[in-house]
């Protein structure tokens, strides 16, 4: 009996002691936790990018819902209901970058409407004269975690944040814009955002551009494939619509905004003259060609442009008056894609300097211009970046999301004549 309760004794020590399979067990113990770990990080990553989404939606809808409070007759419940449902709008809009949502991303822009918080503060300006609004704008968003995060408990993580907008009704605040736009070919070319409303397509970069001409059965003929990608010119037209959109909201009965657009290759094309509202420069916009060819050459677009608004044109000084507007402000918007080529292929310093020149006269009439540099080569953003009034007034956009920020903020920076975003 003693033997055996010895043998039983050693068996125990044994198998306290033994190493063999260590490394298994601590795999075992340490590998949820690594992988939770990747989880996190990825995760991480994602709630910055939704939060950033998130913020820019509170603000567009703050800033919508006190521009519509001050140029239009509405009640606070229906400025409510529209701060709410723009931004559940710009969120998905914004985080879905071009692509159509699915059921599920549906039904999370529909609570994020229903679970954003508004409110409204009717006050008189510092003159006392004039009605003021002050928007809040709350809500949040549960960002679903992946398989790896939710081994840490985490299904999902929310995201909060708040924007305040201040508006007022005052008057003689107005503005008189300039757009000039690029139309060469290289706006031909895609983008990285897939174009879901097509199964195939054509799609044109800087490798296959000199075959675009080439017939089917030809050598060099450029075939229809897929997936497709939305080209420079079809995101400009997007972009163009989000801001014209922001000041016919700001402006709706067009008292206040007067806009022009041209655009431009090798050559300068016929402008759409500087008219009340926005819907002309919409028109214009819209019916740039599909598939634009030409070099690039701003100058005489940028002419144009500085000519029409120039202090010593009376027109835009005359159109203003007769509306009962005391002061306005004049902007250029200037965009490419490119460098100054003219109709070469190769970047031309004369031409660089006259789209300079014409920057310095306008600066110098205190136009303010803003720049978009659109996937630009350097020398095409060393020419833009020279050219904005300021720092804030330039953008790199290098995908169609961030042009289509870029073109927001330039309608914000624009609307804040008349409305003030505070935080």
């Amino acid at each position: 009996m003693m033997v055996e309760t010895r043998k039983k004794h050693a068996a125990c020590r044994g198998f306290m002691t033994d190493r063999g399979g260590n490394f298994g067990m601590m795999t075992a113990i340490l590998l949820p936790v690594l992988l939770a770990s990747a989880g996190v990080a990825m995760d991480l990553a994602k709630l910055v990018q939704v939060k950033s989404a998130l913020q820019d939606a509170a603000d567009s809808a703050a800033l919508s819902a006190a521009s519509a409070l001050a140029s239009k007759d509405i009640t606070d419940a229906e400025a409510i209901a529209l701060a709410k449902q723009f931004m559940a709008a710009q969120f998905r809009n914004t985080s879905l970058n071009g692509s159509l949502p699915t059921e599920e991303e549906e039904e999370s822009a529909k609570d994020l409407a229903e679970g954003a918080l508004a409110s409204i503060e009717r006050t008189k300006d510092e003159s006392g004269l004039n009605k003021a609004f002050e928007v809040k704008v709350s809500g949040h968003y549960d960002v679903p975690m992946n398989a790896f995060t939710r081994l840490l408990g985490y299904d999902t993580v929310r995201v909060s944040v708040a924007s305040t907008s201040e508006s007022t009704q005052a008057s003689g605040n107005a503005l008189s814009m300039y757009l000039v736009l690029d139309r060469s070919g290289s706006m031909s070319f895609v983008t990285d955002t897939r174009d879901t409303s097509q199964s195939s397509c054509v799609n044109y970069t800087s490798a296959n551009w000199g075959y675009k001409d080439v017939q089917k059965g030809k050598q060099g003929y450029i075939a229809p494939s897929s997936p497709c990608y939305v080209k420079k010119i079809a995101a400009l037209k997007t972009a163009s619509t989000v801001m014209l959109d922001m000041l016919n909201e700001a402006d709706p009965d067009r008292k206040f905004v007067r806009l022009g657009a041209v655009s431009y290759n090798d050559s300068t094309q016929t402008p759409s003259s500087i008219t009340w509202g926005t819907s002309g420069a919409a028109s214009y916009v819209n019916a740039l060609p599909s598939v634009p060819t030409g070099g690039t050459n701003a100058s005489g677009a940028m002419k144009v442009a500085y000519d029409a608004l120039k202090r010593a044109s009376t027109t835009e000084a005359t159109a203003h008056t007769a509306k009962g507007n005391r002061d306005f402000q004049r902007f250029i918007l200037l965009m490419t894609d490119g460098e100054m080529t003219g109709s070469s292929s190769s970047w031309n310093s004369t031409i660089d300097n006259q789209v300079r020149n014409y920057c310095d006269q306008a600066k110098n009439d205190d136009i303010k211009i803003f720049s978009v540099a659109f996937m630009a080569p350097n020398r095409g953003k060393s020419l833009l970046g020279y050219c904005a009034s300021a720092t804030d007034y330039y953008f790199e956009p290098e995908d169609m999301g961030d042009l289509v920020s870029a073109f927001r903020k330039i309608g914000q920076k624009a609307a804040d004549l008349t409305t003030r975003l505070t935080n």
